[in-house]
Order: C-alpha cells, then sequence, then structure tokens
C-alpha cells in the first residue's frame, strides 16, 4: 500500500479543526503517523496564526479517491472556497504525496510544490519522516530542511496533546 503524507493547517478554532480533521481522517483510512503541530504566521497574507502538522497513512485508495475525500472534509469543516489562495480557513488539507509517485492528479501535481517550499510543510514533514525520498530529488527530507532557507518567519513547535485527548 502506497505510503501518503497529507499536510493540515488551521488558523480559525485551530485545535477544534485539527482534531476533528485527524477524527475524520482516522475514520477513513485508519491509524496515522503524526508529526509536532507548529505554530507559523500566516503565508501570503496578514491574518492569525496557523497551526500546521503532516500526517502519513498508508491506503489503497486512489489519488483521485483521496482528493475528493480531503474535498469533503474541508467542505463539512466550514472551509470556504474562494479565489485568494492566500486566506484563513477553518482547515486546510493537501495530499502532499502518494507513494514515490511523480504523476499529475485533479489539476495537482505530487508530490506537490508546497514540500520544498514552505518551512510549516517541510519542517513536520522532517521530523515525522527525516530519511524518506522526495519522489523528485530523491534527497532525503531532513537534508532538505537542514539545506532550507526560510524566509523570516515565527514558527514554533507546539504541544500537540490536543490531538490525543480530544480526538
Amino acid at each position: 500500500m502506497p505510503q501518503i503524507w497529507l499536510s493540515l493547517g488551521s488558523n480559525q478554532q485551530r485545535k477544534h479543526h485539527l482534531c476533528m480533521a485527524m477524527r475524520r481522517l482516522r475514520e477513513h483510512l485508519g491509524e496515522a503517523l503524526i508529526s509536532p503541530v507548529y505554530e507559523s504566521d500566516a503565508e501570503g497574507f496578514s491574518g492569525p496564526d496557523f497551526y500546521n502538522l503532516i500526517a502519513g497513512f498508508e491506503t489503497e485508495q486512489n489519488p483521485e479517491e483521496l482528493i475528493a475525500l480531503l474535498y469533503r472534509i474541508e467542505d463539512d469543516l466550514g472551509r470556504i472556497r474562494g479565489e485568494q489562495k492566500f486566506s484563513s480557513r477553518s482547515i486546510d488539507i493537501d495530499l502532499l504525496t502518494y507513494g514515490d509517485q511523480i504523476i499529475s492528479v485533479c489539476g495537482k501535481e505530487l508530490p506537490r510544490e508546497d514540500i520544498l517550499d514552505y518551512a510549516f510543510v517541510l519542517k513536520p514533514l522532517a521530523d515525522i519522516a527525516p530519511q524518506q525520498l522526495h519522489p523528485v530529488t530523491a534527497t532525503s527530507y531532513l537534508q532538505h530542511w537542514q539545506e532550507f532557507s526560510p524566509k523570516p518567519q515565527h514558527m514554533e513547535k507546539i504541544s500537540s496533546d490536543f490531538l490525543d485527548k480530544e480526538c
């Protein structure tokens, strides 16, 4: 079964929305590997700080089914889709990788460029899967993080106890 990595973020009722998203993901995909949670500045706009994490699953669902599932969960948790790419949101769930495949699905390229572009994606991925190789670069996520030159940004690891207690 392919290993998938999902990026989750919220800046509205952060603990609640991340908890509810993880509950729904576990219902559909089973047990998860969960990275530390990071609080970081909003990226690309002025808004409340985000909580971000990476969750990993093994699944037999195909990428199209997974993306449809992620959209349903986002919609159920109040995600408003609009023309602005960068805005506050109740929940954002992105499929980052599908095994080691390099594919285009539902208008998205996998692996997602976000992995190497944003500290709030790469750092938790390097924490949870340090030796795993990026499908395109064949470089480990830890090495990518060590070579990453992030923009000055507040990013702080926070307690993720709420994911166990409340979920």
